[in-house]
């Protein structure tokens, strides 16, 4: 029997596969916060009347009993259940009898399922959190490891000015600094509370909602009832959004060093057991971790757009639609985890090459620096740059500055500004 199903009806098997779909799939992952929610939602019950203390106390401890079977890995949906509230539900009655149908009472099951993904989505974006921070200290560690070997700086792919390996690492360090704005701003909004919202339209109950808040450490409350209910499906999209921005971070990460493994460039090398060979070259050294990262992380930053194909026509209130949330977000977050964690291995084995700027083909990186050379000396920026220009067009070009680099404004090759970078991440860190 469904939470919904009438007495003397039964249910299509085509229509009820259909309908729940992957749903309990990832409904075990939900199943502790759904759990977490229905203790803090009981507390409440109790508190303002709507159980008695001792009912209230009772489901609670059956509750934290079936919070511990999760954790221990001892849960699962049965056979017939439709979701895993109704199976939190059916065992709590089993085990405590009647007190256990009265923890339904002032919700619905479209607010227990928006406060489920709200916690899911926070614990998760913190969890990304975590890998994105452990990433960045690798990135300033490794910049500065290595930030005395210069490196061809390019514009469309030609070559353009000296750079480093501190310079492009430390580049993309501070690209996650702004990733974890956006992703700060998601658990904003993830963190707040639909529950008490019901169906969309609240409850004649006195529910306490405030205390619920409370009790579920969220930082706000989903005050609207009908809001917090169109809040799902968004709170999604905003979060698909933020750990997009992580990922389009890590696949042009990845589309860097998939170039400057190439032979051709032959900038950094990986230890043998990091790389892939070929079936019938035995000379090839593949860089497919880092094409699978591009790979994944472009596909993450889709997650986004489908996202928003799902619910931008939907009008107010709950629709089914919001359903296949879950298949789209969850994996996606998976996803970005296992390549985070990748880009670190792989980059905490990296080599770099040295006196890359000694071949006779990277001559004409140094030509800004012959220009302000002259700039230096009196000679209008115009006049020093044709000159340059004309000495490079008739083959008399012969600066050489690798020794005589002084770039020493903040962020640049002499002067890292590390320390800067790193005091932007920690005050990021600390909007979560």
């Amino acid at each position: 029997m469904k939470l919904w199903q009438k007495e003397n009806t039964s249910v299509s098997a085509l229509i009820e596969k259909f309908t729940v779909g992957r749903d309990k799939e990832f409904d075990i992952l939900l199943a502790k916060y759904d759990v977490e929610g229905s203790i803090a939602h009981v507390t409440m019950l109790g508190e303002v009347g709507l159980m008695s203390k001792e009912d209230a106390a009772l489901a609670v401890k059956g509750l934290q009993e079936i919070q511990q079977e999760i954790a221990d890995g001892q849960f699962a949906i049965a056979d017939g259940v439709e979701d895993v509230h109704s199976q939190v539900e059916l065992l709590l009655t089993q085990r405590i009898g009647d007190a256990g149908k009265m923890i339904h009472s002032g919700r619905s099951r479209n607010d227990q399922v928006a406060v489920d993904i709200k916690l899911y989505l926070r614990a998760e974006i913190l969890a990304v959190k975590e890998e994105v921070k452990q990433l960045f200290g690798l990135l300033i560690v490794q910049s500065e490891k290595f930030k005395q070997h210069l490196l061809p700086g390019y514009t469309h792919l030609q070559i353009a000015m000296p750079s480093s390996f501190g310079l492009w690492l430390g580049a993309y360090a501070e690209g996650l600094v702004d990733d974890l704005e956006l992703l700060a701003a998601a658990y904003a909004v993830a963190n707040k509370n639909p529950l008490g919202s019901g169906a969309g339209y609240g409850s004649s109950f006195p529910l306490n909602r405030t205390r619920t808040t409370e009790l579920l450490h969220f930082g706000a409350l989903n005050a609207n009832s009908v809001y917090a209910q169109m809040s799902r499906g968004k709170t999604e999209r905003v979060v698909a959004t933020g750990i997009s921005a992580v990922a389009a971070t890590l696949s042009r990460l990845a589309m860097d060093c998939c170039l400057y493994i190439n032979q051709n460039f032959g900038f950094i090398s990986f230890p043998a057991e990091l790389t892939t060979g070929s079936s019938i070259m035995p000379h090839k050294k593949n860089p497919d971790v880092f094409e699978l990262i591009r790979a994944k992380c472009n596909r993450i930053q889709a997650t986004p757009n489908e996202l928003t194909l799902l619910v931008n026509n939907l009008p107010s209130g709950y629709h089914r639609d919001l359903q296949l949330t879950k298949e789209i977000l969850f994996p996606a977050i998976e996803t970005l985890k296992d390549c985070l964690q990748m880009t670190r291995l792989m980059l905490s084995r990296m080599s770099v090459t040295e006196n890359i700027l000694d071949d006779a083909k990277y001559k004409y990186l140094f030509s800004v620096e012959a220009v302000n050379e002259l700039v230096n000396k009196g000679i209008p920026f115009r006049d020093a740059y044709k000159q340059v220009g004309n000495d490079i067009e008739q083959g008399t070009f012969n600066f050489d500055y690798k020794k005589q680099l002084h770039h020493t404004h903040e962020g640049s090759i002499g002067n890292l500004y590390n320390d800067y970078i790193v005091a932007a991440m920690e005050k990021v860190n600390g909007k979560f």
